[in-house]
């Protein structure tokens, strides 16, 4: 399978997509790391600090589902293209922010760049690869992204540190433009022939008649897996955007310290996401007769339920070590589900609407990103501790991973003489 995965026309879509998701948590993340410095220069409260890190989720939602949308009608190429000049140019137009209100407007628009590039990764694979493939190539490709978390540390703290934190995030600017450049060169949109087209067809068991947008968005599977992909992004929103001032305020971290300490979540994220999608073919291999929603659905719930017991011990903790060890555990086991999720639409549904659904998807989750950071930094402020804000996280986790058990089900399709057919996936 790896051999066929990683062939010659295959490699230069992993690569790049891998190198996409490593630039967009670089660019996203580089806020968290450079906010003790911008809070300090622009005299910003830990509550408008929570609302400008949540106001990236506002532009970065609605265009999760309109990227979707756009990699269906345009073609994913085209799509990512086009986001990725967007959200690295705003990106360094952070370096230009004056104040609170400069900052919220570039990050909405940064957010609206950034927003379709799940689904348009989503859409590539299922256009490239096969089903018995996709859980692996979703995984790999998207583990670019706690990389980019990682090393954003290190980058922007020593930038912000050496000269300032400005020149940081012109920096990052530059290398989304140089990767737009290569994608446009060296990727296309499908593969010369239909082949493995047909193979997904076949191991996918997913009727191929185009239904509306609408027929899948009343479908439980689909809202309930974006309800566990909801909590997943409060885990992953939470830790992005205030862990590092997580380890300043509360920790008594200084900037070089925590820039460095940061890295080792990301790392471990790396290492789930990377293995996530694999783990899950390799349960669908195993347990082929119980069908390869069973496989989603073991690793998902299973993953899904340690990450939210492991983030809401660490705000109980009392020291740093065991605090970062068991954030790193839930970063960990929460990256495992990553690839589990797109795994999911693409099993159920038909490849025409796998954009859009995928979008629709992100979207509902990533109002979690709307949500959490600015509910964090107001229980910050009123409780004076980040505690119950680690609390919040693991016991919404832990009911979105038991409902996942109940309501994700095999979608019914409607069979040519109308009667209700319940395809197994």
């Amino acid at each position: 399978m790896l051999s066929k995965m990683f062939s010659k026309d295959k490699l230069p879509v992993l690569i790049l997509l891998f190198l996409a998701g490593v630039i967009n948590y670089l660019d996203r993340s580089a806020l968290s790391i450079g906010a003790p410095f911008i809070k300090e220069d622009l005299h910003l409260s830990a509550t408008q600090m929570g609302i400008i890190f949540s106001s990236f989720s506002v532009g970065y939602a609605i265009f999760n589902f309109i990227g979707g949308m756009a990699s269906d009608k345009y073609g994913a190429k085209l799509t990512l293209f086009v986001a990725m000049i967007v959200w690295s140019l705003f990106s360094g137009a952070i370096a230009l922010a004056v104040g609170f209100t400069s900052l919220i407007v570039i990050r909405v628009l940064f957010g609206m760049g950034e927003g379709p590039l799940s689904a348009t990764i989503s859409k590539m694979v299922n256009n490239w690869f096969p089903a018995d493939q996709r859980a692996s190539a979703v995984g790999l490709t998207n583990s670019g992204t706690p990389l980019g978390g990682a090393i954003s540390g290190p980058i922007v703290g020593f930038i912000a540190i050496t000269f300032s934190w400005k020149i940081s995030f012109l920096l990052i600017m530059i290398i989304g433009l140089v990767w737009a450049v290569l994608w446009w060169k060296f990727v296309k949109e499908k593969p010369a022939d239909s082949k493995e087209k047909s193979t997904v067809v076949n191991i996918n068991h997913v009727s191929q008649q185009r239904r509306p947008l609408t027929f899948y968005l009343k479908q439980k599977t689909v809202l309930f897996t974006a309800f566990a992909f909801f909590s997943y992004n409060y885990i992953l929103f939470f830790f992005l955007t205030w862990f590092p001032s997580y380890l300043v305020d509360a920790r008594h971290m200084d900037v070089k310290d925590m820039s460095v300490i940061t890295m080792i979540p990301w790392i471990v994220g790396f290492i789930g996401l990377a293995s996530g999608g694999f783990v899950s073919d390799l349960v669908f291999k195993k347990f082929t007769n119980k069908g390869v929603l069973f496989s989603r659905k073991v690793v998902l719930v299973t993953c899904l339920f340690i990450s939210a017991v492991c983030i809401g011990c660490a705000g109980l903790v009392t020291t740093t070590v065991s605090a970062v060890t068991l954030v790193a555990l839930s970063v960990f086991f929460l990256y495992l589900t990553g690839a589990i999720y797109w795994a999911i639409v693409q099993d159920v549904v038909e490849q025409s609407s796998v954009g859009s659904v995928g979008g629709f998807m992100h979207f509902l989750a990533n109002t979690a990103g709307i949500i959490g950071p600015a509910l964090t930094g107001y229980l910050v402020d009123q409780s004076g501790s980040f505690t119950s804000a680690f609390l919040l996280a693991g016991g919404l986790a832990i009911f979105a991973s038991l409902s996942v058990i109940r309501f994700v089900r095999p979608i019914k399709y409607a069979s040519p003489n109308k009667e209700s057919v319940k395809i197994t996936v």
